[in-house]
């Protein structure tokens, strides 16, 4: 068995090491939960979950990155785990652009001039906008499914009825009765879009338990369901993001140096590599892992996250 090889099966049967510890830190409008592990003084790198999964997506590939010197920082979203936010009054809002502005609260809040990000779903869209809107924060960037900057004028265009299938559980939350269901069920839910996203990767229970439980946060449905709500164009977010989003809706050029990733078995809604290549204007690379990987890459493959976070340090 090779060293990859063991590394996904330690990962698909939950015996991954443990992960942490969790500290807290102010940063902006939230009180931040993060791990942060290697070297202080070492090459940053910030890497961001997506949704339905939380900062154990990372629980191989961050100890690894430290033990190669780097400065790893992974943080739950705000809606997920310990980040709480610090006013009552505060809108539960999940639009693409104030994810961003977390992470850039939080990289300011650390003294973390500049990073390395990576992410996937959520998380990968963050790095995008990131990339876009900041690049000077941004040293490289890898990107699990490319690019995914949106806007709510194309959220609102129909899609084929089979693209429009692949979506249904956005369309789910736009009604009350998918708020509510998604409340009661939350864990059902994710596990389910677990195995509809990733249909070849065989977690255990321990491995999904240790993750379900960051969508216990109290803020957790009313971030999920804006995010969702506001894509379509069914949620307004908050106007002092607007001039962001304004940026966001001509879609950008990424000048960082990027490596995107893809799995062979994503099983959830992505573009093909050849859409987005030419968002890339700086050093670039797409990779397509072979094998079974699904939508949760970091976590399914993660030594080929980490691999790739080495190589576009080096093309920065």
């Amino acid at each position: 068995m090779s060293a990859l090889d063991a590394k996904a099966s330690s990962v698909a049967t939950g015996n991954a090491k443990a992960f942490g510890p969790v500290q807290r830190i102010a940063a902006g409008v939230l009180d931040v939960g993060y791990v942060d592990i290697g070297p202080p003084g070492g090459r940053a790198v910030l890497l961001l979950h997506g949704w339905p999964y939380d900062i154990h997506s990372y629980a191989d590939v961050a100890p690894t990155l430290a033990a190669a010197g780097y400065r790893v920082i992974v943080p739950y979203l705000r809606g997920y785990g310990v980040t709480r936010f610090v006013s009552d009054d505060a809108m539960r809002n999940g639009q693409q652009s104030v994810l961003a502005v977390d992470a850039i609260a939080l990289m300011d809040a650390l003294g973390v001039d500049e990073a390395i990000v990576g992410g996937f779903d959520w998380g990968a869209r963050t790095a995008n906008v990131m990339a876009a809107l900041w690049p000077e924060r941004c040293r490289a960037m890898v990107s699990v499914s490319g690019y995914l900057i949106g806007s709510q004028a194309v959220g609102e265009a129909p899609l084929p009825p089979e693209a429009e299938q692949a979506w249904w559980y956005q369309y789910y939350f736009a009604t009350e009765r998918g708020r509510a269901g998604y409340e009661a069920y939350r864990h059902d839910f994710a596990r389910l879009i677990w195995r509809s996203a990733s249909p070849a990767w065989r977690f255990d229970d321990a491995t999904f338990e240790r993750s379900a439980g960051a969508f216990d946060n109290p803020d957790h449905v009313a971030v999920v369901i804006h995010n969702y709500r506001w894509r379509i164009g069914l949620a307004a977010g908050e106007p002092e993001l607007d001039v962001l989003e304004q940026r966001l809706a001509a879609f950008p050029a990424i000048s960082v140096p990027t490596i995107t990733l893809e799995g062979d078995a994503n099983g959830a809604p992505h573009p093909d590599p050849a859409a987005y290549a030419a968002r890339f204007t700086g050093k670039y690379v797409h990779r397509t892992l072979t094998g079974g990987i699904g939508h949760n890459l970091p976590q399914e493959a993660p030594l080929d996250f980490v691999h790739a976070i080495e190589e576009v340090d080096s093309f920065a």
